[in-house]
C-alpha cells in the first residue's frame, strides 16, 4: 500500500515538472517571439503579414522613412495589452482568411501616439498645446453656453472629434438644448479633440522631415516648408492640402479673392462657409476687406493659433491715417469690436469718405 502511494506521488511530481516545463517552455518561447519583433528590422517582422506591405511601402517614401515603425506604433514590448490582443487577432484573422479590413489607428492609438509625436517636435507640440486647437472633450462638448444655443449633432465631430468610432449620442447625453451634459466616457474628458494626426499624416509622401528642417532658418519657414494634409473620418483617410479644393466664395454678389497658400484649404474644412459658400457664413472666416486675399497663415501661427504680432510684419508703425494699427478700433484690439479683422474695411471707420493717401 505504501509503495503504491509512493508510485502515485512520484507520478503527480513527474507530471507538475513537465507542467512547469511546458509553461517555461511557452514564456521562453513568446520572451524570444517577443524580443525578435521588438529588435528585429521590420522587413523581417512587419512585413511578414502581407497586410501590411502597403503600409510599409508609404512609409518607405515618406517624410519619416528614417523613423522605425515601432517609434510610432510601438512595438511588440511596448504598444500594451491593446496592441497584442490587436496583432493577435489579426494573426488569427490571417490563418482564417477573415477580413480585418484596413490596418488603421484607433482612437485610443492616436491619443497615445501623441506621445511619440512629442519626442521629435517639442517645439510645435508645445505650441500646440497653448492653442485652440488643444481643445479637449471636455471643452467643446460640456460648453453649456453653446450646446443651450445649439444641439450636439453627428455633424461636430467632423471637426471636433475626427478619429471618434461612434455617433453623437455614443459620446455625450443628453443630445438635446437641455442639460446638464456629462460625456459616456469620462475618459475622454481630457482627450485632444484636434489631435496632431488630424491636420498631419505621417506617411504622407515627400522629401525628409530632418532635412527640410534643416533648410529652414526660421519658425515661419518651418511651418511653412511642412504641407499639411485632412482627416476625412468618414473615408477614414488623409486628403492632402494640394488635392483639396480651393473655395468659391462670393460676398453681395461679387467673387472674393482667396489666398492661393495650399494650406488654407485645410483650415476651410473646418472654418467652412455654409453650402451657398456665401463668405461669412457659418464659421468661415476667409479675409475681405482691406484683408481681401491674405493667408490665415499671414496672421495666425500655425500651432498656436496666435496672431497677435502679425500686424508687424505687414505693416509700417503707423497706418496711411497716421494711426498706430495695432491701436485701431477692431476685434484685434477688442472682441467686443463692431470691426471684425477679417472684414474690417475702410469705409467701416471713415464713414463720410476714404481720404487719399
Amino acid at each position: 500500500m505504501k509503495t503504491k502511494t509512493n508510485n502515485q506521488g512520484k507520478k503527480l511530481h513527474r507530471g507538475r515538472r513537465i507542467f512547469l516545463g511546458i509553461v517555461l517552455l511557452i514564456l521562453v518561447s513568446s520572451a524570444g517571439s517577443l524580443g525578435y519583433f521588438q529588435f528585429a528590422p521590420p522587413e523581417q517582422t512587419c512585413l511578414s503579414c502581407h497586410e501590411i506591405q502597403d503600409a510599409y511601402d508609404r512609409w518607405h517614401t515618406s517624410t519619416h522613412r528614417e523613423v522605425g515603425c515601432k517609434a510610432c506604433h510601438g512595438g511588440s514590448l511596448t504598444s500594451g495589452i491593446h496592441g497584442l490582443v490587436e496583432n493577435a487577432q489579426r494573426v488569427i484573422g490571417h490563418f482564417n482568411e477573415a477580413s480585418l479590413g484596413d490596418i488603421a489607428l484607433s482612437e485610443t492609438q492616436v491619443v497615445r501616439m501623441q506621445q511619440a509625436c512629442r519626442v521629435c517636435h517639442a517645439s510645435e507640440f508645445a505650441a500646440w498645446q497653448t492653442g485652440g486647437h488643444a481643445a479637449t472633450y471636455a471643452d467643446i462638448f460640456l460648453d453649456a453656453s453653446h450646446n443651450e444655443a445649439e444641439q450636439p449633432n453627428n455633424d461636430c465631430l467632423r471637426c471636433h472629434g475626427m478619429f471618434f468610432a461612434g455617433r453623437i449620442s455614443d459620446l455625450v447625453t443628453p443630445v438635446s438644448t437641455e442639460g446638464p451634459w456629462s460625456l459616456i466616457e469620462s475618459t475622454r474628458h481630457d482627450w485632444p479633440t484636434i489631435p496632431c494626426l488630424a491636420c498631419h499624416e505621417v506617411h504622407r509622401p515627400g522629401p525628409l522631415a530632418r532635412e527640410t528642417k534643416e533648410k529652414a532658418s526660421d519658425d515661419t519657414v518651418t511651418e511653412s516648408v511642412f504641407a499639411v494634409s485632412f482627416y476625412d473620418r468618414h473615408e477614414k483617410m488623409h486628403f492632402a492640402a494640394d488635392i483639396l479644393p480651393e473655395p468659391q466664395l462670393t460676398w453681395q454678389g461679387q467673387p472674393v479673392s482667396v489666398s492661393t497658400d495650399t494650406r488654407q484649404r485645410v483650415c476651410v474644412q473646418c472654418h467652412a462657409p455654409e453650402s451657398s459658400e456665401h463668405a461669412g457664413t457659418s464659421d468661415d472666416k476667409t479675409p475681405r476687406g482691406v484683408h481681401e486675399g491674405l493667408s490665415c497663415l499671414a496672421c495666425h501661427q500655425a500651432h498656436t493659433n496666435r496672431a497677435d504680432q502679425s500686424c508687424a510684419q505687414c505693416h509700417p508703425a503707423l497706418s496711411n491715417c497716421g494711426l498706430d494699427v495695432t491701436k485701431m478700433d477692431t476685434t484685434f484690439v477688442n472682441a467686443e469690436s463692431p470691426h471684425d479683422i477679417h472684414t474690417v474695411a475702410c469705409a467701416d471707420c471713415h464713414t463720410v469718405g476714404v481720404p487719399s493717401p
